[in-house]
C-alpha cells in the first residue's frame, strides 16, 4: 500500500505514520529525514542539497523530488510506502503524481489527520516544555499553522478530488487515533485506475 499521510504541523503525523508502519509492514518515508540522510551518505541529490542549505537556502522541489526518487528506488518500498508530510504544496503533489507514474508506484491512498489549531498549540507547546524544539515554540506553530492553510491544506483538496483523500479525526489517544486511520484504510473504495 502507498500512502500520504497530510496535516498540521503537531498532528502527530510522525507518530502514526510510525504506527502504520508497523501495522503494516510498509517503509516511512519523511522527507526531512530523507534529506539529512541524503546529505550525510554524499548521494549526487545530496550534495547539491548540502551546497543550497550551506548558502542558507531552501531546497528546491526538484531536488526533494531527485531524493525521494533514489529513496523510491530501494527495494523496502517496493512493498509500499508512508510519505510522511510530503508533498507539501500543489506543485509537488503534481510532480509527485507524475513520479510515482512514472515508476509504476501510483499512491493507493491520502490521509489527513484533523486536529484543531488550538489542539496543536497545546500539543506543542507541551512538546516545547519537554524537549526545548525551536520549532515548538509558541509563536512558531502559529506561523507554521498559516503557512500549511495557506499552502498544504489545498493538497487535501487534490487528492479528494482523485478519490483518494480519506480524512481522520487526529484528536484522542495515540492508538485510538492509529485504529481509526486503519479503518479509513480499510473502508476506501478500490482505487482509481
Amino acid at each position: 500500500m502507498r500512502i500520504v499521510l497530510l496535516g498540521a504541523p503537531g498532528s502527530g503525523k510522525g507518530t502514526q505514520a510510525a504506527r502504520l508502519k508497523a501495522e503494516l509492514g510498509i517503509a516511512h518515508i519523511s522527507t526531512g529525514d530523507l534529506l539529512r540522510a541524503a546529505v550525510k551518505a554524499g548521494t549526487p541529490s545530496g550534495l547539491r542539497a548540502k551546497a543550497v542549505m550551506e548558502a542558507g537556502q531552501l531546497v528546491s522541489d526538484e531536488i526533494v523530488l531527485a531524493i525521494l526518487e533514489e529513496r523510491l528506488a530501494q527495494p523496502d518500498t517496493h512493498g509500499g510506502f508512508i510519505l510522511d508530510g510530503y508533498p507539501r504544496n500543489l506543485a509537488q503533489a503534481d510532480a509527485l503524481d507524475r513520479l510515482l507514474k512514472r515508476i509504476g508506484q501510483p499512491l493507493d491512498a491520502v490521509l489527513k489527520l484533523n486536529v484543531p489549531d488550538a489542539d496543536i498549540l497545546k500539543r506543542t507547546e507541551i512538546r516545547f516544555k519537554a524537549e526545548g524544539r525551536a520549532d515548538d515554540n509558541p509563536e512558531t506553530v502559529r506561523r507554521r499553522l498559516e503557512v500549511y492553510a495557506q499552502q498544504t491544506a489545498p493538497v487535501a483538496d487534490y487528492y479528494a478530488q482523485r478519490g483518494l483523500l480519506g480524512e481522520v479525526n487526529g484528536v484522542g489517544a495515540i492508538d485510538e487515533i492509529a485504529a481509526r486511520l486503519l479503518a479509513a484504510l480499510d473502508t476506501r473504495p478500490a482505487t482509481p485506475a
